[in-house]
């Protein structure tokens, strides 16, 4: 009979060691194929040619395929990660500045909204309230272009 204590403590940490180097060839085994299909540089039979080898002969395909190709695949890795991250950015700063300008009703509705809160007193509200109709009137009246022809 099998019980756990028949199994020695040197025998589990190989067992460990071994399956975690398993799990560390398949993650190394899909980063390749993900870089194969992500370097530009390389043509469809060459892409072809390195998954068949990678596929078929698979630790020796993924040891040629570092050795060969390991340091362009860091740059490529490295390369992608600033275009996400300047995507990001560009995509946080359109964002940020491409909100539209608030409107004097709605500032009306957040001024009506902090007097009914208890925010804000009356007094303070008629003058937040004329500073807002003044400023909107302002902005809407604009000059006339001038005539044509004089």
């Amino acid at each position: 009979m099998y019980l756990a204590y028949d199994f020695p403590l040197l025998s589990v940490f190989w067992s460990m060691l071994w399956f975690f180097l398993w799990i560390l060839w398949f993650i190394l085994l899909f980063r390749i194929i993900t870089d194969i299909f992500r370097d530009h540089d390389m043509n469809g039979w060459a892409k072809a040619g390195w998954l068949a080898f990678v596929v078929l002969l698979p630790f020796l395909g993924i040891l040629v395929y570092v050795i060969a190709r390991g340091k362009d695949m860091g740059r490529r890795e490295i390369a992608q990660a600033r275009a996400q991250q300047q995507e990001f950015d560009s995509y946080i700063r359109k964002t940020a500045t491409g909100s539209r300008p608030s409107s004097s009703v709605d500032e009306l509705a957040r001024l009506s909204e902090l007097r009914s809160r208890g925010d804000i007193t009356d007094e303070e509200f008629r003058r937040a309230k004329a500073l807002i109709l003044t400023d909107d009137q302002a902005t809407t009246a604009q000059p006339s272009p001038p005539a044509a022809g004089r």
